[in-house]
């Protein structure tokens, strides 16, 4: 069973469905199992049971939230624990050119730092999955492909590990 932690701030409800669509694509993955939390609410051993971390943020000023950024400042509680789990970022932003790869790639770099697998994606999005706004439903069917991308490496690092 491969562990997929969907971890999110949300303040107008824009990354909070987000969210929730990353998690619906992971779910379609079999012997998935899918927690979904807000950023406050997340523990440092919410973290370490993971196998995979997918973290979103509204963007603000090209960076991600207080709230996530606080929990990955408490990851260095943990540093070099999370080494080898598979990583990857959403956000949602005011508008384009606003900062929303920015905001990824911030998130992006913590993980790298813990030394973490991240799931990129060739054809579109390739930081990972981000929304101007309110997400369409084109948005959210990126949210859903990026939980069952992630959920796919997950299992297969899982099946190597044996």
């Amino acid at each position: 069973m491969a562990k997929v932690l969907i971890v999110y701030d949300s303040k107008t409800g824009n990354t909070e469905n987000m969210a929730l669509a990353v998690a619906k694509g992971a779910e379609q993955i079999r012997d998935t199992e899918v927690t979904v939390k807000k950023a406050e609410q997340t523990t440092l051993d919410d973290l370490l049971a993971a196998d995979a971390i997918i973290m979103g943020s509204p963007t603000y000023y090209g960076q991600m939230s207080a709230k996530l950024k606080a929990l990955i400042d408490k990851s260095v509680k943990i540093h070099e624990k999370l080494a080898g789990k598979v990583g990857a970022a959403f956000t949602s932003a005011g508008g384009t050119a606003t900062g929303a790869e920015t905001t990824l790639m911030s998130i992006l770099q913590a993980m790298l730092i813990h030394g973490m697998i991240i799931q990129g994606n060739a054809e579109d999005k390739h930081y990972g999955a981000a929304a101007k706004g309110t997400p369409t439903k084109s948005d959210l069917k990126h949210c859903e492909e990026l939980g069952a991308k992630v959920a796919k490496l997950t299992q297969k690092l899982k099946r190597k590990k044996r």
